[in-house]
């Protein structure tokens, strides 16, 4: 399984990345699949940088905040109007109320809204498998219904946080990822609001706690220093730790 970070902004596209969005990879009966992990504002441009829009597979959104979902919007135009004629519809897993979320913000009709174009699943308990990928949603503290995603192919796990305070669904989505892709929205000694964003300390107690390979640091919005979220995560977390930065491949 191979992880590019399209973008990986927190809360709104900053000067050097559009907002959340993720390209998962891996082959699979003769072909590779390739999933999306949220589709933020400003990633739709710069997925292209890496592949074809028109070859996703599926795209999985962690919740219905704009920085995470809003490109869908124009993906559902590229994917009704292109040239080469419409394009097969896709599935697209989110929170309840994903159609209608995404019919508003295109300004359509909830029926059929993007309906033709996406086919949209709303997460259970049950895990949902895409080609080589099997993916687990844990529903996280956030201000909206959010889900910490937890993916599996050829034997490797993927875990992403989505937007999360800490919590107890957060710490088992990670148990023993080979990579843990957390926010780090908040920082340490700041006067924010409980129950919305991790710091980089909370990351590194949970990613030892868990047992996981390796963690990136995700989602940190442009206002603040990036390294203070690394810096901080190194106090709770003595394993690898990186910035996901737009354009950085992994091999999870």
């Amino acid at each position: 399984m191979r992880l590019t970070v399209v973008g990986s902004s927190g809360s709104y596209p900053g000067p050097e990345s559009p907002s959340s969005c993720y390209l998962l990879e891996a082959d699979h009966e003769g072909r590779t699949w390739r999933v999306l992990l949220d589709l933020g504002n400003g990633a739709l441009g710069a997925l292209h940088r890496y592949t074809d829009p028109l070859r996703i597979d599926a795209v999985l959104l962690s919740h219905l905040h704009a920085d995470h979902c809003l490109d869908l919007c124009g993906y559902y135009v590229m994917r009704k109007y292109h040239p080469t004629g419409e394009q097969p519809s896709i599935p697209v897993w989110g929170p309840v109320g994903v159609a209608a979320r995404m019919a508003r913000a295109y300004d359509l009709p909830e029926d059929p809204g993007m309906t033709e174009q996406f086919e949209f699943q709303e997460y259970a308990h049950a895990s949902v498998v895409v080609g080589p990928f099997t993916v687990e949603p844990f529903e996280v503290v956030h201000p909206v219904p959010a889900y910490a995603l937890r993916v599996t192919a050829d034997g490797r796990t993927l875990t992403y946080s989505g937007d999360t305070a800490p919590c107890e669904a957060f710490d088992r989505a990670a148990q023993g990822a080979d990579v843990l892709l957390a926010e780090a929205s908040f920082r340490v000694g700041h006067d924010d609001p409980p129950e919305i964003h991790l710091t980089g300390r909370d990351v590194g107690r949970t990613a030892t706690a868990a047992g996981v390979g390796r963690v990136l640091l995700t989602h940190i919005p442009p206002w603040h220093d990036r390294r203070v979220a690394v810096d901080e995560a190194r106090t709770t977390w003595s394993g690898p730790v990186d910035l996901a930065v737009p354009g950085l491949v992994v091999e999870v």
